[in-house]
């Protein structure tokens, strides 16, 4: 593991009990107090850590848990990749794939088979449930063997709000603070793989003779002004619309973690706005 990424791991787990940052004070260049508020996010909940100094930004009820939807995929990679399975190795979409997502549509159909780097890279970038179901159904003992597996990553990562029962995020008993989440998304940057499908524009498989594309569900990926290193998106009426990134804000590493918007581009706004709000700081501390 990196030095830096060890010190986001090792802040996190201990130098916080994270506090909801409200509106502080702080000294301006001419030596007068004045406020520093938060940046006004329409999500629920979010947690923004600066890995540069280990800082937490802003944050809004970062320790309560809530079901998380797709970001649960982060953990199905990581547990998937640790065992060492071959990334080449054909896998079939069987009914039990479909059983186990039932409630989302899908373009694999029972019988299509793809390489597991393949359904890797479709269920970290498209979010596809069947494509994350079936990683875990082969997973060496199963599916439940593979959600045991999630559980004890996120207890040696010290996710202690964290709990998973599938390996889609479908289910609502996915759940896991926001200040948690932030633990997962720097153990999954430190995995290359992850790195390059979460964040991977498109991508093209073969089914049988069937040329299927696919579309990264994080717009931001494309966007020339945005360094993201390693992201996940998520949605389940529970949860409302999820995000998670590690990104680069005004040449400082961030993870942002934002749960919970409603508006179907909210989150995506929101992330913008912590950027807005991050570089606005920047000029009024040098200003």
């Amino acid at each position: 593991m990196h030095s830096c990424r060890k010190v986001g791991l090792m802040a996190l787990a201990l130098a916080l009990p994270a506090v909801l940052v409200p509106v502080s004070a702080t000294a301006a260049p001419n030596g007068a107090v004045k406020p520093r508020a938060q940046p006004d996010l329409r999500s629920s909940a979010f947690y923004i850590f600066d890995e540069s100094d280990s800082s937490v930004l802003a944050a809004r009820r970062e320790r309560i848990p809530v079901p998380i939807a797709s970001i649960t995929k982060l953990m199905t990679a990581l547990v998937v990749l640790e065992v060492g399975q071959p990334m080449d190795e054909m896998l079939a979409i069987t009914s039990d794939d479909v059983r186990g997502t039932a409630g989302s549509g899908s373009r694999l159909t029972p019988g299509a088979k793809l390489t597991r780097g393949d359904l890797l890279h479709l269920a970290l970038m498209s979010s596809e449930n069947r494509a994350a179901h079936a990683l875990c159904r082969h997973y060496p003992r199963g599916t439940p063997a593979c959600v045991q597996a999630m559980n004890k990553k996120a207890a040696a990562l010290g996710m202690t709000t964290a709990r998973f029962v599938d390996p889609t995020g479908l289910s609502s008993g996915n759940v896991a603070s926001p200040q948690d989440l932030a633990k997962l998304v720097l153990a999954a940057a430190e995995n290359p793989t992850i790195r390059d499908y979460s964040t991977d524009a498109d991508h093209t498989v073969q089914v049988n003779r069937q040329r299927l594309e696919y579309r990264n569900t994080n717009l931001l990926v494309q966007n020339p002004g945005w360094h993201v290193n390693v992201q996940k998106t998520g949605y389940i009426s529970e949860a409302g619309r999820c995000l998670v990134m590690q990104t680069v804000i005004d040449g400082r590493q961030v993870v942002i973690v934002l749960l919970n918007s409603w508006g179907k581009l909210t989150r995506i706004a929101d992330a913008k706005r912590v950027r807005t709000w991050m570089e606005s700081k920047r000029r009024t501390a040098a200003g």
